[in-house]
């Protein structure tokens, strides 16, 4: 059954890329932006991902916690966020779990030919652990713009 607003969301518990055990429950009271996207260091993630590092201040400013999920491992993480000076954490979904919990481990087609893969998408979850909105089709370059306007701040 898809996810919608209101449900409550999800709680995972997973190590981020510096191996600190997070699961949903650390953020309860906080509003949490939980972005899944396909890989580390790709030309559309990178973007997205240092859209997010250049308006995390406007971001924290209006008390949301940035949580970046992908299938990659701790190391990978690690460089991404070394590389592009990455403010947030980046969780470590190896073996599928957040993706299949919340949906987003799905059939994607890629110039004709079918795959399974990450659908790029953000949930954003309120203070109480419900989801408030979904945003199923993240677009990189203004994804600041569509958190803020998915917890009605834009």
């Amino acid at each position: 059954m898809e996810l919608q607003a209101g449900d409550k969301a999800p709680d995972f518990k997973t190590t981020d890329q510096d191996g600190n055990v997070v699961s949903l429950k650390d953020f309860k009271g906080k509003k949490v932006a939980l972005y899944f996207y396909p890989e580390d260091d790709t030309q559309v993630c990178t973007v997205q991902a240092c859209n997010l590092r250049d308006n995390y201040d406007e971001l924290k400013k209006h008390g949301i916690t940035i949580l970046g999920v992908s299938p990659n491992d701790q190391k990978s993480h690690k460089k991404f966020e070394q590389k592009f000076k990455l403010p947030f954490p980046l969780l470590v979904d190896e073996d599928l779990k957040l993706a299949n919990k919340y949906g987003v481990w799905a059939e994607k087609v890629l110039y004709g030919n079918r795959h399974m893969g990450i659908v790029r998408s953000t949930f954003l979850i309120d203070e109480k652990g419900k989801i408030h909105s979904i945003v199923k089709r993240a677009l990189s370059k203004i994804h600041t713009q569509q958190i803020l306007k998915g917890f009605g701040m834009a």
